[in-house]
This record gives structure tokens, sequence and C-alpha cells, in this order.
């Protein structure tokens, strides 16, 4: 697993391949400039070379354009590189450590949550499909959060059955330690950030 902390944000990823598979369809990144944080979680169509490619051509522009791109310009930058590829589901979000604020976009099966300290779950719903090249429509949301909030994205070979409950009295930490056991297990590339908002 992979872990960073600093003032702003407490944040740990983990991922596994399907079948121990030398190339994993699910790539995610994240980086921070100042108040700002970026992260990206894809999730290749099937798994494999070809899934490992899409993904990581996802992840390529947001590394290369986080700092000057919009969430929803990023978006259409990584659909217009996914032709001619397999595809990927994309889950992308800004954080703005001195708003308090969340962008975030996502197409296809990814899901993302917010737990606030006083135990609202916020779970904004993706567009189906996936990024293809071909024109796409994005479904935008802005919310803000408290310090002390968690959030957690993953990919769907995470096979989560009460994520409030799991997000509730555990930290970031304890979360990531169960879903990594749950990752372990799964017969698909699966791929989770959890992360505690300070």
């Amino acid at each position: 697993m992979e872990k960073i902390q600093n003032e702003q944000l407490e944040l740990i990823a983990g991922t596994h391949s399907k079948n121990r598979n030398s190339f994993c369809g699910d790539t995610y990144y994240f980086a921070q400039e100042g108040n700002s944080f970026v992260c990206l979680l894809a999730d290749g169509l099937g798994s494999g070379r070809y899934a490992y490619e899409s993904s990581q051509a996802a992840a390529e522009i947001v590394k290369r354009d986080w700092q000057e791109e919009s969430v929803e310009g990023m978006m259409n930058l990584i659909n217009t590189a996914m032709f001619q590829k397999r595809g990927a589901a994309v889950a992308l979000f800004k954080i703005d450590f001195n708003a308090r604020s969340f962008e975030y976009t996502c197409v296809g099966n990814i899901r993302f949550y917010l737990y606030a300290k006083d135990g609202k779950l916020t779970y904004p719903l993706p567009v189906t499909g996936y990024l293809s090249g071909r024109p796409q429509r994005y479904r935008m949301e802005r919310f803000t959060y408290e310090p002390g909030s968690k959030f957690l994205v993953h990919s769907d070979g995470v096979n989560l059955l009460n994520t409030k409950e799991l997000m509730r009295y555990r930290s970031a930490e304890q979360i990531a330690a169960e879903l990594d056991a749950v990752a372990l297990k799964s017969n698909d590339d699966a791929t989770f950030l959890v992360g505690n908002l300070l």
C-alpha cells in the first residue's frame, strides 16, 4: 500500500491485479501542490495488458495536465486518448483545501463515498458506460466537507456490503486494512483509495 500524510490529508491507496497478473487494469494517480489535490482512479475494460494500457493513458493525462485543466477538461482529454484503445471507467476529482470543496465526476462503475463526521454519507451516482473516444457527457458534482470527513473511492473489484458501517468508527489505516483484505480475495483487478481530511 502507498501512503501520504500532511497537514491537510491522510491518504492510503492499495491495488491488486486479477490472479496476480503482471498487468493490472486499474491505475490510480494522485498529486498535491499547495492547497490543491487531484485524484484519479481508472479501470481499464477487462483485465491484462490492454486494460492496463487504457488506464495508464488516463493517468498520464492527469499527471501532465492537472494543474492547468479543470476536471471536465481532463475528462475530455482522457476520453480522446481512449480512441482505438479498450476504454476505461474513470473517476476523477480535485480538492481545494482552502475552500474545503470537491469537484468530482465519474463515468463507469467506480464508487465514491464522502463520509462526514455527523454520519452523513454522500454518494454521487456515476454516469453509466465508459470512456471510449465517443462523445460523452459528464455529470459534474461539487460538494464541501468538514475537517474529519473521510472519503473512499474504489474500483468494482472491491466488493463492499456496508460502506457506511466500514467508515463510521475506523481510522483510515483500519479502513485500508479491511479493504486490502477484500481486494486480495477479488477475482478482478481491485483498487481503493481512502482518505482522511484533516
